[in-house]
């Protein structure tokens, strides 16, 4: 048996993908029953880069964004930002197997695609030509697939303007010279595709993949090319590292209990520094305004620890993702929160699962990605409880939106009280808006006061009105009202992880090989 992907041709795919619907009527293995069919009025829906999304939910690049089957069957339970697997131009490596190792905190060795960069690009065409195909066949609304394609790319400036990888981005710019070709194909088993406009665009979007120990200033080099010659979204992945030792250790060793996972002085040694990333994403999101694009960043990567296990041999290092992940990335992502005041762009991957992602969207995160949560029984299914779970809270406070379900979460903090001053600091920033510490108070009052069954937005707008800010004025509180109020249920949410028996490293049982989440099946 090989250990290396050979990619079938796309007739076979798509006959593979037609012949399944039409004998078993199931894609991949999965029945008819478990396919996400988006909702125009589902209160999650979320627009990200001027796309809307038919869910915030999405795969990170990994093992479930490389080959075409993969990314179809992430789209079809519901993942609509989907990271296509990193990139590079060394793209004939060798690597370990096993690469992954998901016992129950995370470990790979992985790197980036194991495909070379022309063969990543025909898979992530395949995928695109049939899910619209499919998109359309189903009969759900929208005259396109409410997703996005995000690439990511690693991991130096010198490789990426490397022929390949130039060639990756002008292909993923302008795919027409290979679309029909697969749009034919396609045709032969269902014609109606003709009919569908597939862009040619497959993505306007990227996440930058830098190695652990990336210099700071090749970081920003990257990026300012990425935003300005290449005119793209850019976020930048961080690592954990970003928290600084003593919180890392800490954290993770001491409040969590894993004791036995040895963290590196040299991982905080050669990753970017806090003090070094702020001025620089403060620069990149003014570069990226200038130009009508949007800078954010990725939280996060994987955790640089020594490799103490036996199961890659050979390793010095590895790196940690899974639960023991989450609570060093929901503290990061509330650290650049409160930086930031709330406005800076953060798509989260870090021990995400169905259980924690109704707070992380009620934190603020625009998407939220997922890989090793995928990588346990249950698979690629266990993604549809995470609308469930969202509906689920949303009905709860009475949400109708996912802007109501922030506000409508925070009043229930303990750390509500915050607020009148979170939101004076946050106004007084380059809002333009002359907040008094009287106004806040008085808008503490009436959200404090009860909203009945009102839209927490519609309140904010007419205590607004009433207060003298009108039109578009009032809109912009709005917004920092609701950033504010992110902010404090972000900063809630990483006090609690800390010590969330969830996370602990005692509350994993070597016996418990069911739950009670329902297949679908």
């Amino acid at each position: 048996m090989s250990d290396r992907f050979h990619p079938i041709w796309m007739e076979q795919l798509t006959d593979w993908v037609f012949d399944e619907l039409e004998t078993r009527d199931s894609l991949f293995g999965v029945p008819r029953s478990a396919f996400y069919v988006p909702d125009p009025a589902a209160r999650y829906r979320t627009d990200v880069y001027g796309v809307e999304l038919d869910t915030p939910f999405g795969v990170a690049a990994g093992p479930q964004t490389q080959m075409a089957q993969n990314i179809i069957v992430s789209w079809l339970v519901g993942a609509r930002f989907i990271e296509l697997k990193t990139i590079q131009t060394l793209d004939e490596l060798d690597v370990s197997k096993p690469c992954i190792d998901v016992e129950d905190e995370g470990y790979n060795v992985e790197w980036s695609q194991e495909l070379k960069v022309y063969e990543s690009f025909d898979e992530y065409l395949r995928a695109w030509v049939l899910i619209h195909a499919l998109h359309h066949k189903f009969g759900w609304t929208g005259e396109r697939p409410g997703m996005i394609f995000n690439m990511s790319v690693g991991y130096n400036l010198e490789g990426m303007l490397k022929p390949n990888v130039q060639w990756f981005f002008d292909t993923m710019n302008d795919a027409s010279e290979y679309l029909d070709a697969y749009v034919d194909i396609v045709a032969r088993r269902y014609p109606e595709v003709r009919e569908i406009d597939i862009p040619s665009r497959l993505s306007d979007t990227i996440t930058l993949s830098t190695m652990h120990g990336c210099p700071p200033d090749e970081i920003e080099k990257i990026s300012l090319y990425l935003l300005q010659e290449r005119g793209l979204h850019t976020s930048v992945k961080c690592n954990p590292t970003l928290l600084g030792a003593d919180r890392v250790r800490g954290i993770l060793n001491n409040d969590l209990g894993y004791r036995d996972i040895p963290v590196p002085d040299e991982a905080f040694g050669h990753d970017l520094r806090y003090e070094d990333a702020v001025p620089m994403f403060h620069n990149l999101r003014r570069v990226a305004a200038a130009r009508d694009l949007t800078f954010g960043v990725k939280l996060s990567n994987t955790l640089e620890v020594d490799n103490w296990r036996d199961v890659f041999e050979g390793e010095e290092m590895m790196y940690l993702s899974g639960r023991a992940l989450h609570a060093l990335t929901t503290n990061l992502a509330s650290r650049l929160a409160e930086e930031f005041r709330g406005d800076l762009l953060i798509s989260f991957a870090g021990g995400a699962d169905c259980f924690n992602v109704p707070d992380l969207i009620g934190s603020g995160m625009k998407t939220v990605t997922v890989c090793s949560d995928l990588l346990k029984t249950g698979g690629y299914l266990r993604l549809l409880q995470y609308t469930e779970n969202l509906e689920a809270a949303m009905d709860k406070v009475g949400a109708a939106a996912t802007d109501d379900f922030i506000v409508k979460s925070a009043l229930d903090q303990p750390n509500i009280d915050e607020f009148p001053m979170s939101l004076r600091l946050a106004a007084l920033g380059d809002s333009g808006l002359d907040l008094t510490a009287d106004h806040c108070d008085s808008l503490h009052e009436v959200l404090t006061g009860g909203l009945e069954d009102r839209s927490a937005t519609a309140v904010i707008t007419d205590w607004a009105t009433s207060a003298g800010f009108e039109g578009e004025r009032a809109a912009v509180i709005v917004r920092l009202v609701v950033r504010t109020l992110a902010r404090l249920n972000l900063r809630q949410m990483a006090a609690e992880v800390r010590s969330d028996w969830r996370y602990q490293k005692h509350s994993f049982r070597m016996d418990r090989s069911k739950t009670d989440r329902e297949l679908h099946y």
